[in-house]
């Protein structure tokens, strides 16, 4: 059997690999985060005085340190969670409690997410406060892709 006898599958098979991880990355990206939306917002549309400025750049210094540190525990746990697939081959308990353990971390995320928005937001007058809220509302709202 010769090589240039699978050379043509070979070669096909590649560009169908490639053609769906193309699709993959164009299609099914994830929409951006509302952090981003809101983000953009207060740094590019809104127009913040000095002494908003200075404390909304606290609030983010200090929650991406925080978050920084959640991301972490949530690579941990999923590291967990691989160990204790490995180990069971199955739905077993060590699973159940790395699954469990990761969603309580997740949360957390969510949770302290929310608290550093509500803490931004009270950094806003209440024109910026409503134009902020929307943003929030319309990139919670918004269709998945």
């Amino acid at each position: 059997m010769s090589w240039r006898r699978y050379l043509p599958v070979a070669l096909v098979a590649f560009v169908a690999a490639l053609a769906a991880v193309l699709v993959a990355r164009l299609w099914l990206a994830p929409s951006p985060p509302v952090e981003s939306e809101v983000h953009s917002l207060l740094h590019q549309r809104l127009t913040l005085d000095a002494a908003q400025e200075k404390r909304i750049h606290a609030l983010e210094t200090a929650f991406a340190a925080r978050r920084a540190a959640l991301e972490a525990d949530m690579r941990a746990d999923n590291q967990r969670l691989a160990a204790a697939i490995a180990a069971e081959h199955g739905y077993g308990p060590k699973v159940a409690q790395a699954v469990d353990r990761s969603h309580q971390v997740m949360g957390q995320l969510q949770k302290e997410t929310l608290q550093h928005m509500f803490a931004m937001r009270a950094v806003l007058r209440p024109d910026q406060a409503a134009q902020f809220d929307a943003a929030v509302v319309r990139a919670l709202t918004q269709p998945a892709r």
